[in-house]
């Protein structure tokens, strides 16, 4: 029988989680405001008892539990209006969530509720809607801010190619920095939609912006067959996906180098591949394709609020 934790120890979680996020959060909110960012990291699991995350959204706040049985059912209400109460967040703006620790893919695509409320969020000169209500992820993965400006740095006159796009942020971030063209690709309708008005919120929908709702693989496989070719490619798949019907599914430990020589055989010569996975254990096997520089950026990529983890790695691959 499990030993549910005491109301004092819970107690006792929430006073360390919430002096944790107001030291993090004087420590932050000046130097972002500065730069026009509204979304950032406060808490990661940084205390090892305190097993939660903690996200502010231009005054909301996201807290998410890493579910373990013990807790029970008051664990994250109390340490969620803890951390709210020491930000002066009103509770109409605090978020509670609980994330699975398994492998499986389905926290980023599980829906928890239909309420469909969204609201705009800044990240420097762009804006990206955001829903913090329906599903655990929320339209947008600040971890990735720094490596959307590397990519709109590396944007003007591209031929842009965004592949498991998800709401399109690198597609805005692309085509802010001047890319001629893009195509933005996912297998729900719902984030290729998305990414449309992520798109239309800054001002940057056109006809040489398309989005594709499609499996990227098929996709790679048609496109590899024709002769169009992208000088700029953001591949960012998940971890695992049972999502193709019958058969093993993708595994992107397994599969990366299979993905990224379908990528680069669209890739048109001297162009540039930006490879992304927030897999923990990933185990890069990128030796044997056909590049002329490989570098791993994954220091560079990471924010300053999400250095007490790894959240994710990045490499940049220019293909010969």
């Amino acid at each position: 029988m499990i030993q549910l934790m005491s109301p004092e120890r819970i107690a006792e979680h929430a006073q360390m989680l919430a002096n944790r996020v107001r030291k993090r959060f004087g420590a932050l909110s000046g130097r972002f405001a500065r730069e026009g960012i509204e979304v950032f990291r406060l808490y990661d699991w940084d205390i090892p008892e305190v097993r939660a995350v903690v996200d502010w959204y231009g005054g909301h706040l996201v807290v998410a539990e890493y579910t373990r049985k013990q807790t029970g059912p008051d664990w994250l209400p109390t340490v969620g209006r803890e951390a709210a109460r020491v930000l002066e967040v009103p509770e109409g703006r605090l978020h509670l969530k609980q994330r699975r620790t398994g492998g499986e893919d389905g926290p980023r695509y599980r829906q928890l509720a239909d309420v469909g409320t969204r609201f705009p969020v800044r990240e420097r000169d762009l804006r990206f809607w955001v829903n913090l209500t329906d599903r655990i992820d929320t339209g947008l993965f600040s971890d990735h801010r720094d490596t959307r400006r590397l990519v709109r740095d590396l944007a003007r006159d591209t031929d842009f190619l965004n592949l498991y796009a998800y709401t399109g942020t690198f597609t805005c971030a692309a085509v802010l920095g001047g890319a001629r063209s893009s195509v933005t690709v996912d297998r729900s309708a719902t984030y290729c939609e998305w990414a449309g008005d992520n798109l239309a919120l800054n001002g940057l929908s056109g006809p040489r912006h398309e989005r594709v709702q499609a499996d990227t693989l098929a996709f790679l496989d048609r496109a590899a067959q024709g002769d169009r070719r992208w000088n700029l490619v953001v591949v960012d798949p998940p971890s695992f996906s049972q999502d193709r019907g019958p058969g093993p599914g993708f595994d992107i430990q397994r599969d990366h180098p299979d993905l990224l020589g379908r990528v680069l055989a669209v890739t048109a010569p001297g162009g540039t591949v930006f490879f992304s996975t927030n897999h923990q254990r990933f185990e890069p096997r990128l030796d044997d394709l056909p590049v002329v520089s490989l570098a791993e950026l994954t220091p560079d990529s990471i924010p300053p609020d999400y250095r007490n983890r790894r959240v994710h790695r990045c490499w940049r691959l220019v293909k010969g």
